[in-house]
């Protein structure tokens, strides 16, 4: 299908829609072989809530935004190369059905479709790119995914001390490390994740004692001593009150302005498969 599409006329023009659609705010996104393979709406669970999101698979990479108007106008773009994509296949449960996890080394998110078929068809599909991907590129399947970010309304009290309640004048805010649901007291330091950012990030207490610990191990093992000097880990350390520009994800941001979608049943009742997959 891939090698069909490739320099076709209707795959030249099919890229074109979704580059208008997202603007001047985008991304090009043609290039020499690329393939728009398919296209749809997946609820995607962001940290205040779940929330519809458009996504297209090319045979390199998947990109989702938020919608404004669908098939019109989509913003705060977002790309994913696939040779660094895994899925993990989610549990059903009464509240929460057809989900599966899309996990890289500087994000992970859960998605859900409208339908079990549906569900499988885009991991399917996009197992198939990512194999394919990393046969092309001689790469190895990546090993190390970011924590999924624990929704905030998943728990009403802080997941590391248990004591703290949330409330309006009690922010909630997430670890970098293990995505859990923490107060501020217990998320004071700050830590260096270069595969996350390249300045220190927000981490519970029991991540950073670990990571902690993890980098004076690595500096031992180097300096053959097995006592490591300054720590080269807090340099890249920081603690005391919130910066404020780490506090919030991409997803608060960019569900500003979404409007005000219906419920997740009223979303897919119209019985329009929202997903299509081109041949």
């Amino acid at each position: 299908m891939v090698d069909y599409l490739a320099n076709t006329e209707i795959n030249s023009q099919r890229i074109a829609a979704v580059e208008s659609c997202f603007g001047a705010s985008g991304q090009p996104l043609a290039l020499p072989g690329r393939v728009l393979l398919g296209e749809g709406v997946l609820t995607k669970e962001c940290r205040k809530k779940a929330k519809p999101r458009i996504f297209f698979l090319f045979n390199d990479i998947l990109v989702y935004g938020s919608i404004v108007l669908n098939k019109r106008k989509y913003r705060s773009q977002h790309i994913i190369p696939l040779e660094e994509v895994t899925l993990e296949l989610l549990p059903e449960t009464l509240q929460a059905k057809n989900r599966w996890m899309i996990k890289t080394a500087k994000k992970s998110f859960v998605v859900s479709a409208a339908s079990a078929t549906e569900r499988q068809e885009w991991i399917s599909h996009i197992e198939e790119c990512v194999r394919r991907q990393l046969l092309a590129t001689g790469l190895q399947p990546s090993t190390e995914h970011a924590a999924p970010w624990i929704p905030d309304k998943a728990t009403d009290i802080c997941m590391r001390c248990t004591q703290t309640r949330f409330s309006a004048l009690t922010r909630r805010h997430h670890c970098r490390k293990c995505g859990f649901v923490v107060c501020a007291e217990c998320s004071r330091e700050r830590f260096l994740l270069p595969r996350l950012s390249p300045k220190p990030l927000r981490v519970c207490s029991l991540c950073f004692r670990e990571l902690a610990a993890q980098k004076r191990q690595e500096e031992a093992e180097e300096l053959g001593t097995g006592a490591a000097g300054q720590p080269a880990y807090l340099a890249g350390a920081v603690c005391g009150a919130s910066s404020g520009d780490d506090d919030d994800s991409d997803e608060d941001r960019e569900g500003s302005g979404d409007g005000d979608w219906p419920s997740r049943v009223e979303f897919y009742a119209s019985g329009v498969s929202w997903s299509s997959f081109h041949s």
